[in-house]
């Protein structure tokens, strides 16, 4: 595939700024409202993802509605709490710190020897029962930060950076959610660096999937939201392997979009028979 054929994919990536900002500041007053709530909460990582939720929801809700919190590990790269500081400053909105090397650490002196995948996925869903308690204590809903091709990929962690309340960028691709970044005029330093989990050290989105998050949004867009099969995908550029292997990824983490399953015993078994939307009242 030429550098221009590719550059033409990513076309269907972009955005019309003003009108996607519209929908979202719109969409997300009405959806954290409607629920009874006036304040919401967010994980700040210093990454991209958590910054534009934090721009979006000061947006939203006003700087004094909008709680961050900042969650490092003790091997986190400082630059991100740095990150995060820059993002809460430049918001004015409150940032709140907790390091979580204590209780991780303390759950793990029992099995020293666990993988770096299961210490990442204890970090995430650490941060998520502090942001639920806060969510709690200070009436806020929680906001989720994963973007439409972590969703889809299941690149993040089952009720740890997957879970939230509403999520106002899990509709944008991450090329989408820097191309959005820059309109606002988020730091730079946040936009260009590479993105990461900061789930141990020298860790890269990109270097762990094997890609590039705009090779594969370029691939996801035709994929998902065109519904191209395969023989036209490869008229694209595509190669089969790489097709495959990511249909691959969005077939095996269906599970991580749905409610849980639940075994059918009745006439009217909730997430099957049993459905409403999410205010019904009836």
């Amino acid at each position: 595939m030429s550098e221009e054929q590719f550059d033409a994919l990513l076309d269907a990536l972009l955005l019309q700024e003003g009108a996607v900002l519209d929908v979202i500041d719109r969409g997300l007053y009405r959806e954290v409202t409607r629920t009874g709530f006036e304040r919401v909460i967010l994980g700040l990582s210093g990454g991209l993802d958590s910054a534009l939720t934090a721009y979006l929801a000061e947006r939203a809700f006003g700087r004094e509605n909008v709680i961050a919190v900042a969650m490092p590990y003790r091997t986190s790269n400082p630059d991100s709490l740095a990150h995060a500081r820059l993002v809460a400053e430049a918001l004015a909105i409150e940032l709140r710190e907790f390091d979580i090397s204590p209780q991780i650490d303390a759950y793990f002196e029992r099995d020293p020897d666990a993988s770096a995948g299961r210490r990442g996925n204890k970090m995430a869903r650490e941060r998520m029962t502090i942001l639920y308690d806060l969510s709690a204590a200070e009436s806020a809903m929680v906001l989720g930060t994963s973007n439409k091709t972590e969703i889809l990929l299941g690149y993040s962690t089952l009720f740890g950076d997957s879970a939230s309340a509403v999520n106002p960028i899990g509709d944008l691709y991450k090329t989408q959610v820097r191309q959005l970044s820059r309109h606002l005029g988020i730091p730079s330093v946040v936009i260009d660096k590479p993105p990461s989990a900061d789930l141990w050290e020298g860790q890269t989105d990109e270097n762990e999937l094997g890609f590039t998050y705009e090779r594969v949004d370029a691939l996801l867009a035709h994929l998902v939201d065109r519904r191209y099969r395969t023989p036209r995908l490869r008229e694209l550029g595509f190669d089969d392997l790489f097709i495959e292997r990511i249909r691959g990824m969005i077939k095996r983490n269906q599970y991580k979009r749905k409610m849980p399953v639940i075994i059918k015993l009745s006439g009217r078994t909730i997430d099957k028979d049993f459905l409403y939307p999410r205010d019904w009242t009836g």
